[in-house]
């Protein structure tokens, strides 16, 4: 059974705490973005250890691998992301349907201890890359295909929401 598509507009993380797992994401100093990210790989590979990693706790709610496939591809998206940032002038990134990425690659039959690996270096380039932004180009701005504007700082700071909140949702 499929899970239902995530419509919402969660920009509002960047101002608000998350009545879910509790970050107000704006609020997180873009210099730290990266050490708390570090801080949390190892939190993720637990849960990818956990006999039940692959069953999903009701049939419309991804399993803990499922989540972390898409976390793993969102250290990608990012990343990519803030890359362009660095190398144009305002860019308009390209739409990213992870609904669809679910699908596409399979979250459901990947194996947790390969996708761990996947995971943890993601991450770790992901946190190379915020590690090497000059102090002047955190300001530096993109939108998102829908109008969003983000500058380097507030993308990296969404970014945290949703890894903070998956590891909520599941538990880590």
């Amino acid at each position: 059974m499929n899970t239902e598509p995530d419509t919402k507009d969660w920009t509002w993380v960047l101002h608000t705490p998350c009545a879910e797992c509790g970050l107000t994401a704006g609020d997180v100093p873009p210099d730290e973005i990266g050490g708390r990210t570090l801080a949390d790989l190892p939190r993720w590979q637990a849960v990818l250890s956990r006999v039940e990693a692959r069953e999903r706790p009701t049939p419309t709610t991804w399993s803990p691998t499922e989540y972390a496939c898409h976390v793993r591809d969102v250290f990608l998206e990012f990343d990519g992301r803030v890359r362009l940032m660095l190398e144009q002038d305002d860019p308009v990134f390209t739409n990213w349907d992870q609904d669809e990425a679910a699908i596409a690659d399979d979250y459901a039959s990947q194996l947790p201890s390969e996708v761990s690996s996947q995971l943890v270096a993601a991450g770790t380039a992901f946190v190379t890359t915020l590690d090497s932004v000059p102090a002047d180009s955190w300001d530096r701005t993109g939108l998102r295909d829908n109008g969003a504007a983000f500058t380097v700082s507030t993308l990296a700071q969404y970014f945290l929401h949703d890894v903070v909140h998956h590891l909520h949702d599941v538990r880590g």
